[in-house]
């Protein structure tokens, strides 16, 4: 079966569940950058309540979270779910909070929600990049067609802002009292946080780290090189792209 018979065929088996407005395929597969063995990122769009006993009522293998089964917030739970022998991951994403989220995102707000296998958390604008990335295989969502103005400003000075006090943080209280392992996770969330500041102010969207530190990419280098903390905390403030970041904050 080819991909696409693939994917539109889950769709239709997600859009007839009860409160499902769309189906949108994400990840990698969305963005042209899938490999041969990649996974398939799949989000549904509810309106009002949502079972995922729907899901599991389907039979496909794996598992499915309640609603809010992966810490709440907008990144409100999901499936893990091997289809054909296909590896498919299905999103819940309720279009009240998609809806609320678009509008405060346009007026430059955001939160920063703490999520699983993510170092500086996720903006709550990530539905909103979805929005944007994301291809919709049925239903229809609302299109953003450009990345909103007061949150390049908002989002690059937030973002900015935190890695300045984590890379602080970093040397002053754990470096300098030779506390070497929290002192590099520090250094990674701070870098992690840089690069959230440098997309935004490129008006380039982001769904999650896997690839967020491409402008940063010489800290691997300085990593494999060794040394201590502080000396990586150093070479990472010289980092063009960071000098680069932090000169657009200053008056």
């Amino acid at each position: 079966m080819s991909d696409d018979a693939f994917v539109y065929r889950i769709a239709d088996q997600l859009v007839v569940l009860p409160g499902v407005e769309a189906v949108t395929l994400g990840g990698s597969r969305a963005q042209g950058t899938a490999r041969p063995d990649s996974d398939w990122d799949l989000g549904i769009y509810y309106r009002g309540r949502f079972d995922p006993q729907g899901l599991r009522d389907i039979g496909w293998e794996g598992e499915a979270s309640e609603v809010g089964g992966w810490g709440g917030g907008v990144f409100n739970g999901g499936v893990w779910l091997r289809i054909e022998g296909r590896r498919v991951d299905i999103h819940y994403r309720e279009l009240e909070v998609v809806e609320a989220q678009l509008a405060r995102a346009q007026r430059g707000e955001f939160d920063i929600e703490p999520l699983m296998f993510h170092l500086a958390g996720i903006p709550t604008y990530l539905v909103v990049a979805e929005l944007a990335i994301n291809k919709v295989l049925r239903g229809s969502l609302p299109e953003v067609a450009v990345y909103p103005e007061a949150l390049r400003h908002a989002a690059r000075g937030t973002w900015c802002s935190r890695a300045d006090m984590h890379l602080d943080y970093a040397e002053n209280n754990h470096a300098a009292q030779g506390r070497t392992v929290q002192a590099l996770g520090l250094i990674a969330v701070a870098l992690t946080e840089y690069a959230h500041a440098i997309a935004a102010s490129k008006g380039q969207w982001v769904t999650n780290e896997k690839r967020i530190l491409a402008d940063l990419h010489e800290v691997d280098r300085l990593v494999e090189e060794g040394g201590d903390p502080a000396g990586l905390i150093q070479a990472v403030r010289a980092l063009s792209a960071i000098q680069e970041i932090k000169a657009q904050q200053r008056p």
